[in-house]
């Protein structure tokens, strides 16, 4: 009779990959990014930046700004893709408040490029692991639907909208440095999700996820 196991080996693969992710952009936040005024994109940028208008805690900015889309991401996703998402987003709250890392440099260019790295790998590992700690990715996914938009389409325009007004409400320099954490992030993010191998890839959400992939490599013969 084999023993009972609590946690399956998945889950707890899973649940590494979003701990490893909340450390890592928790580290890039408080690090580099908040202590020079340095804003990302998405759901986080938008935090960052009313959190810097407004001198408001960015932890709770972070679960405030993210709601509306986990609620749509329960309507166009998933239960199981929300609760993992909703457990990243305030696993990244919490370390924010009760775990203080130091700053690194004050070096503005440093703080873009290793500010944008550590929470690109942040989100990165998040995503590997079922969930995300920014949630503008469910939006970009509904409007692609909707619309004849492209997710990547989408994702752009949030974020011509968010360094536009970091332009206007901080300064110019401000946005052009936090387009440059943008584009460290987004690359980042790409490298841990999909690794380096060039290949034509298709990111697959569904709640039939071990029957698909399955079929991909068992009848498809894919990997």
């Amino acid at each position: 009779m084999k023993p009972f196991n609590f946690v399956s080996k998945d889950a707890l693969k899973e649940a590494v990959f979003i701990l490893s992710g909340i450390g890592c952009a928790a580290f890039g936040l408080e690090s580099f990014l908040l202590p020079n005024r340095f804003i990302d994109g998405g759901a986080t940028g938008i935090s960052l930046l009313i959190a810097e208008l407004f001198d408001l805690p960015l932890y709770i900015l972070l679960i405030v700004v993210n709601i509306p889309f986990l609620i749509l991401g329960l309507r166009v996703i998933g239960r199981g893709f929300t609760i993992k998402a909703g457990i990243s987003i305030i696993g990244l709250a919490l370390t924010l408040v009760l775990v203080d890392f130091p700053e690194i440099t004050e070096d503005k260019l440093l703080v873009a490029v290793f500010g944008g790295f550590f929470l690109g790998a942040g989100i990165g590992l998040s995503i590997r692991g079922g969930g995300v700690l920014d949630g503008t990715e469910v939006l970009a996914i509904y409007l692609s639907r909707k619309t004849a938009l492209k997710i990547g389409d989408v994702v752009i325009l949030i974020n011509i909208v968010i360094f536009l007004a970091a332009a206007y409400f901080l300064s110019i320099e401000a946005a052009l440095y936090s387009m440059l954490t943008y584009l460290a992030a987004s690359r980042t993010l790409d490298f841990v999700v999909e690794g380096i191998e060039e290949y034509t890839g298709v990111t697959i959400i569904s709640g039939e996820s071990e029957e698909i992939r399955e079929m991909i490599i068992e009848k498809m013969g894919r990997g």
